[in-house]
Parts: C-alpha cells; sequence; structure tokens
C-alpha cells in the first residue's frame, strides 16, 4: 500500500442510516478534524433523514446519495463509515472493493462490529478490503470507553509492575431487547444475543487481559465453553408482543436471549488467562447495563454503566411519553433514575471516531483492524458451536472456517 499525504480534514460518508448512524452522528461533535461528506442507504427517506441530522449538527455538508459508487467516485469522501445491518455488509464490502478498483478516491473503511455473520464472511471482509488497498478500522466501541480506556491505563502502569498481569476479566451486556427487526432474525443477523453483544464482550475484555501496544492476538485462544437459552421471548405472551412490535414470529423461529460463554487464552510466557462473558436480551432494569471487572494477583477494577452519579426521581404523579431520555433502552419513565449523561462518551463512540478519523486521515492503521474482527468472530464460533455440541471447543478449530450457528442455519 503507498504511503498516503496527511489531510487536513478526513471527510466520511456514511453507509446506513439507522439507530447506529445516529449515535455516531451524536458522537462527532466531540471530534476534531472530521467532516460528514454524503450519506448513503437503501432508504431514499432514512438516507434524507439521516443527511439533514449531520447538517442541522454542524458536521458538514451531508450530500445524499443513490448509491454506494456514486458518493464513492463524488470526491467528496476520503473514507467510509459501514453502518448497515449484518446481512448486507460482505455485498456492501463487494461494492467498495469494485469501485475502489475502478478508481474511486477512497482511503479507508470503518466497519461496525460484528464485522460479519461467520468467520468466513469476516475472513473475506478483510480480504477484499486488503486487496482494495484500503486502511481498515474496526468500530467496537467498548474498547474506547472511557472507563476502559482510564482502567486499563491505571492496572498496566501501578498494579502489573509489582505484582504481574491481570489474569480474569468479566463483561456482561445486558438490557431488553434490540430495536429493529433484523436483530431478531437469526439469518440476517447471525444469530442472537451472542452475536448481537458477545462481540462486545469478549473484545473489551480481549481487550483489557492484553498489554498495552501488544497485538490482540499476542493472546493465544485455547478453549471456548458456552451455554445458550431462550428465557423470555419464547414465552407466548413476549412472542406475542414481539410479533405485533416486530413483525417477527418468534415462535418458529427463535434465537437466543442469553448466552454465557467462558474463553480460555494463554500470554507469551504460558499464563493462563481467562475471559467470563455473559449477555441477554432479558433483563428489565433501567436500561441497557454494562458491566466490566478486571482482576489479577494484587488488583481488580470493575465498572458498571448504571452506577451513575446523576439520578432522577419522577413520583407517579408525573406521567409522559415513552422515550429513551435518560438511558439506551430505557424501560421506565417513572421512580429513581440513573441518567448516563453522555452515553456517546461513556459507552466509547467519541473516542473510537477521534482515534480512528486522526489515523485514517494521517494515512495510518488504527489500533482496532479487520484482522481484530476476524479475531473476535473466531471467538464467537467457538462459543456457539460449544453450545451447539454441549462440550468445550479447543483452538484452533478448522471445522469453524465455515461453521454457521444453528438458530443462522
Amino acid at each position: 500500500m503507498q504511503k498516503l499525504t496527511e489531510l487536513p480534514m478526513l471527510r466520511i460518508g456514511l453507509v446506513g442510516s439507522g439507530f447506529i448512524a445516529a449515535f455516531h452522528l451524536q458522537s462527532m461533535l466531540g471530534v476534531r478534524n472530521v467532516s460528514v461528506g454524503g450519506v448513503y442507504s437503501r432508504s431514499a427517506e432514512r438516507r434524507t433523514r439521516i443527511a439533514d441530522k449531520a447538517r442541522n449538527l454542524g458536521l458538514g455538508p451531508a450530500h445524499v446519495f443513490d448509491s454506494i459508487e456514486a458518493m464513492a467516485m463524488s470526491g467528496e469522501v476520503d473514507a467510509l463509515w459501514l453502518l448497515t445491518p449484518n446481512d448486507s455488509r460482505l455485498d456492501i464490502m463487494r461494492e467498495i472493493h469494485r469501485v475502489t478498483k475502478a478508481g474511486a478516491p477512497l482511503r479507508a473503511i470503518a466497519c461496525e462490529k460484528p464485522l460479519a455473520r461467520t468467520l468466513a464472511e469476516a475472513r473475506e471482509m478483510r480480504r477484499l478490503v486488503e486487496d482494495a488497498g484500503l486502511l481498515h478500522g474496526y468500530l467496537e466501541n467498548q474498547l474506547f470507553s472511557t472507563a476502559v480506556m482510564r482502567g486499563k491505563d491505571i492496572i498496566w502502569r501501578r498494579a502489573v509492575p509489582g505484582s504481574g498481569r491481570p489474569y480474569l476479566a468479566r463483561a456482561a451486556e445486558e438490557h431488553s431487547g434490540p430495536h429493529e427487526p433484523w436483530f431478531w432474525q437469526g439469518d440476517k443477523q447471525g444469530g442472537g444475543v451472542l452475536s448481537d453483544m458477545m462481540c462486545h464482550s469478549v473484545e473489551v475484555a480481549r481487550f483489557m487481559l492484553t498489554a498495552p501496544g501488544a497485538k490482540r492476538d499476542s493472546l493465544r485462544l485455547v478453549s471456548a465453553s458456552a451455554t445458550t437459552a431462550n428465557l423470555k421471548w419464547t414465552r407466548p405472551h413476549y412472542a406475542a408482543d414481539l410479533k405485533r412490535r416486530m413483525g417477527v414470529d418468534f415462535t418458529k423461529r427463535p434465537v437466543e436471549d442469553f448466552a454465557r460463554g467462558i474463553l480460555t487464552m494463554e500470554d507469551t510466557d504460558g499464563h493462563q488467562l481467562m475471559i467470563e462473558a455473559t449477555t441477554s436480551w432479558a433483563y428489565v432494569g433501567a436500561g441497557l447495563r454494562i458491566q466490566l471487572e478486571l482482576l489479577g494477583p494484587e488488583y481488580s477494577m470493575e465498572f458498571s454503566s448504571l452506577s451513575t452519579g446523576l439520578k432522577v426521581f419522577l413520583s407517579r404523579a408525573i406521567s409522559g411519553s415513552e422515550g429513551e431520555d435518560l438511558v439506551e433502552k430505557q424501560n421506565s419513565e417513572q421512580g429513581l433514575m440513573p441518567v448516563v449523561e453522555d452515553e456517546a462518551g461513556i459507552y466509547g463512540y467519541t473516542d473510537e471516531n477521534r482515534h480512528m478519523v486522526e489515523a485514517f486521515r494521517r494515512g495510518m492503521s488504527p489500533a482496532e483492524t479487520f484482522d481484530d474482527g476476524v479475531g473476535v468472530m473466531e471467538m464467537l464460533m467457538g462459543l456457539y458451536r460449544s453450545a451447539e455440541l454441549g462440550r468445550t471447543i479447543h483452538f484452533p478449530d478448522p471445522e469453524l472456517e465455515h461453521y454457521v450457528p444453528l438458530v443462522a442455519r
């Protein structure tokens, strides 16, 4: 790949116009040297709406395009942010590969998590982006969470030198269910809650266990063990509710709404390390809950996204419409409620986008790339296969190369 010149401003094009695109736009308010040059999605109404939002936020001209090719060839964008549903990503990457080979003036692409639905798809995503000669970034926001970045720095700088490296990372993410119908459909999403949310958990845990400056694959995968279950959404009342709201018949083709996984790893000195991850769409509390822990010989670190400093109380005499103005996946409008006052920053989107923009603008590879996205898919497929077979999976496992989770088959 030829050396890229430094740009004064990175002009990005959004591919996708859903919930996550709006979240990225909000986070861009805290990012310098970036402009939203264009927006494309399959829906004309939605791409117009997200472009209007970008312009209203003062983030750039946000031209609306009716195809990826038109946006890539326009000269209005330098990099693409791929934010579409999981089942569309490989075809979009093939189109980006084609137009880049045809001369589109692009330098980089960043892709939302997970990179693909299977390990085979993830490897093809990486092959295409490398063959196109593009810089690539994997958008895993939890690595860039302010608590994770600060906590990891303190642990590795102050605790590890005196007592040894951390050996156990726990990560849990839970809420009451996704926003869009495709998340609930195994063939489109690639699975259920394990695919949707454990992709966050395993990677943020692996990041916390990785020495600063080292690549994530410096930790060798040894084994995976997992359990999945349908705890809530297959019950008749909730299946009917899901069909009414989302048009998804969960009685005919459910995916897991609970998953628990354990990954065993080894560092370069042969020390055993553990990741313990739990995810659920069956949690009813204030809203989205993320809990992280890092444990070592003489220290520990923990974070809970709902243990906020800001809380409000609304009595039963106050009523209002449903919304998510206090916390993502909010489940109540009354009572004592935690307020996540800067979701884009606390969840990591602001620093994630700041890092990606600066890396691409300077012509450098970011800290999290499609290589890491492939590693995440290997972990997830090992966990899915373990749950299906009811036994521990040992790496490397050649069966994972073309494995498709049971709920996605």
